[in-house]
């Protein structure tokens, strides 16, 4: 089988189900979003420990059911609140909380931020901070499709929560590793 098939050679692209549609298409566009978050995710699994990197394999899976999933236009719909293209479950409030009580649990090991920090520190927690970065384009692009599609809220919720874990991941990656975090104190006069 080969990799190629030389369909898309005309700017179009297939979503599950047969539809073709142009390959800047908004479902494409947040999908392909979401495949670059993934891609950050692999590198900054590879720069981490065992523990961190485990959990960053389930959101990585979690992460490619929903680009799938919103590529989807079977049962006349983009978004099937809740099912992946399988009809398996997608995303759930389990989901949520979890991201919130790993972001819980770093931040309680870290010191308490009083100021902004700059993006660095060691290798690790560099790529954790673009991991946020992406996240919140895919956050900013789920909000576009959410003009044109449904959107469950679930998804914009565990997007959102997400971007606050890879912070949190940040902070912790340095302080393990030992990095002073770069801190910015603004002032206004």
């Amino acid at each position: 089988m080969k990799l190629y098939t030389r369909l898309g050679d005309d700017g179009t692209t297939s979503l599950y189900g047969g539809k073709r549609v142009m390959k800047d298409d908004i479902r494409i566009e947040v999908s392909g979003e979401i495949d670059e978050l993934n891609a950050h995710i692999g590198l900054l699994a590879a720069e981490s420990d065992a523990e961190v990197s485990r959990f960053l394999a389930e959101i990585q899976a979690r992460l490619f059911i929903i680009g799938s999933s919103l590529s989807s236009t079977v049962g006349n719909r983009t978004w099937r609140v809740g099912k992946d293209v399988q009809g398996e479950g997608c995303l759930g409030c389990d989901e949520i909380a979890r991201l919130e009580h790993e972001t819980d649990r770093l931040q309680s090991i870290v010191p308490a931020l009083d100021t902004f920090v700059l993006p660095g520190g060691s290798i690790a927690a560099a790529q954790a901070h673009v991991c946020r970065t992406v996240c919140r384009r895919v956050e900013r692009r789920l909000v576009t499709l959410s003009r044109e599609e449904h959107i469950d809220s679930l998804l914009m919720q565990f997007v959102n929560r997400l971007s606050d874990y890879f912070f949190s991941l940040a902070l912790y990656l340095n302080f393990i590793e030992g990095c002073d975090e770069k801190k910015l104190y603004i002032t206004c006069k």
